[in-house]
């Protein structure tokens, strides 16, 4: 048995509650049978948008929705989505899939879907093939004060007088690639003219900067070198990291459970270097790291959809413990973070629901951010945990390992919470709670999600095969995580 000790003294700051921010891009069946189906389908809905989505989602309390893209956001023309008679257009993933956009969903029907959930909006806004004038107008005719401008008039005439108050802006998306094909200092010099612009307006607002894909750190080193001498309007810095896939997206080897496990752990490293990149600039009051898209991308088809879904895959397991040990990291490094959206919501890469039709399902993703939650604004305190080694071959036959438990903990409001995932597949863990400058209450709660075998995942016809379970704990005894496992633990503080 090993000891896992909660060191109450050693606080590592506050967890805002916008790391556990999602993403819907217009990709896919993410907006279009995911969301949205439309306010005269026989499906439930809300003024169009899914209920049993909504519903679902109000669970897990999402506290920032990022919309609408991603790459989509870099040929989008805010106004085809406002207003009557609207446009059907070519979209940045026609190319891929052949699909048109409708723009049936836009400002009005996503600030619905926000306003109905109660979670906060974040644009993200093209700078590619618009001018500075093209945002700040975005902008205006969202947040002006009703019975101000011309933009403010329009948006009350299209059904909403008052302002939306949208306060997250990004100033572009992966400008290093699909986002203009742009290098750092040049995007650096868009994104000081563009934010001049919208930074102008005013109101409170947080503008976003386009940073590095994974470990580019070339990128956030040279951004960071052009923004040095600039007035500096900017509030946090996009980082996207996706671990990738190994092997088939359900039926993977014992290896590829420990080879997908290792790459999404590189997540700290890519954390730390990047955050000592930007400290070395002291831009950390400029640039709290926003890590807007994050997940497992696996290969197309393993989805409901069997490919019809641009991207859709399956969510097993795998993936459940690749969003615990991703979470963890993020709540042990919330100092240097302001932010993160995991990519996507549905439809999708690493999504939380699964849908068609009728048909709509959680994922064993949904449900650790449903045990995750409490999380949200809480303090974060420093753990240490006695954790085995793990050995497996990569794919190219080396010997590696990856430590058998991910931990992380925090308190709020007079309660502790302690999630942790057994990344070993073969194994339970057995742990006992060791508090340090505090004591628990003898008896507290634990959510469990496992399954007795690691590809489980659930579908359309057997929806709750992975789904959670609730029991009273001893918390001075011994605690076991089923192996794969991941647990959440509540107790009252003393």
């Amino acid at each position: 048995m090993k000891n896992l000790y909660v060191m109450f003294p050693e606080e590592l700051g506050c967890i805002a509650p916008e790391i556990y921010g999602h993403f819907a891009e217009h990709i896919g069946g993410v907006i279009y049978d995911g969301i949205w189906v439309g306010k005269d389908s026989p499906v439930e809905n809300v003024h169009g948008l899914r209920k049993y989505l909504l519903d679902k989602l109000k669970e897990v309390a999402p506290p920032v929705m990022r919309w609408p893209g991603g790459c989509y956001a870099e040929t989008y023309d805010w106004r085809d989505g406002i207003g009557n008679n609207r446009p059907k257009r070519l979209n940045w993933w026609t190319n891929w899939d052949q699909r048109l956009e409708s723009n049936e969903v836009g400002t009005h029907e996503f600030m619905d879907f926000c306003e109905q959930l109660g979670t906060q909006p974040y644009f993200a806004a093209n700078i590619t093939s618009v001018t500075p004038l093209h945002i700040r107008n975005w902008v205006d005719y969202c947040n002006s004060p009703e019975g101000t401008t011309t933009l403010a008039q329009e948006r009350a005439e299209n059904g909403h007088p008052e302002p939306f108050g949208i306060r997250y802006w990004g100033i572009g998306n992966e400008n290093w690639g699909g986002g203009g094909n742009m290098d750092p200092t040049v995007y650096a010099h868009e994104y000081r003219r563009f934010s001049a612009l919208v930074n102008n307006i005013p109101g409170d607002k947080v503008l976003i900067a386009c940073g590095p894909n994974a470990d580019d750190y070339n990128w956030t080193n040279r951004f960071m070198e052009a923004m040095a001498d600039s007035e500096k309007h900017m509030q946090g810095f996009s980082l996207h990291y996706y671990c990738g896939w190994a092997g088939d997206p359900v039926n993977f080897t014992r290896d590829q459970w420990y080879q997908q496990l290792k790459q999404a752990e590189r997540m700290e490293e890519i954390l730390n270097r990047h955050w000592s990149i930007i400290k070395g600039y002291g831009m950390e009051e400029h640039a709290k790291l926003v890590i807007d898209e994050w997940g497992c991308w696996h290969p197309d088809g393993s989805g409901p959809s069997r490919g019809g879904n641009l991207f859709e895959q399956q969510s097993t397991m795998r993936d459940a413990a690749v969003t615990a040990l991703t979470l963890n990291i993020f709540n042990n490094n919330c100092e240097k973070i302001r932010m993160a959206n995991v990519a996507q919501l549905v439809n999708n890469l690493h999504a939380l629901f699964l849908a068609s039709g009728e048909n709509c399902i959680v994922t064993p993703t949904y449900h650790v951010f449903h045990m995750y939650k409490e999380h949200q604004g809480a303090a974060a305190v420093r753990t240490a945990v006695e954790a085995d080694m793990v050995g497996y071959l990569d794919k190219d036959g080396r010997e590696e390992s990856i430590p058998s438990l991910s931990v992380s903990a925090s308190h709020k409001d007079g309660c502790a919470t302690i999630t942790i995932a057994n990344l070993n597949a073969e194994e339970d863990a057995h742990i006992r709670l060791k508090p340090v400058g505090r004591g628990f209450s003898a008896d507290g709660e634990m959510t469990i999600l496992s399954h007795s075998d690691f590809h489980a995942h659930n579908t359309f016809e057997n929806p709750d095969c992975v789904t959670e379970k609730t029991e009273t704990i001893d918390t001075g005894g011994e605690i076991t995580i089923p192996k794969a496992g991941i647990v959440a633990i509540r107790v009252r503080l003393l």
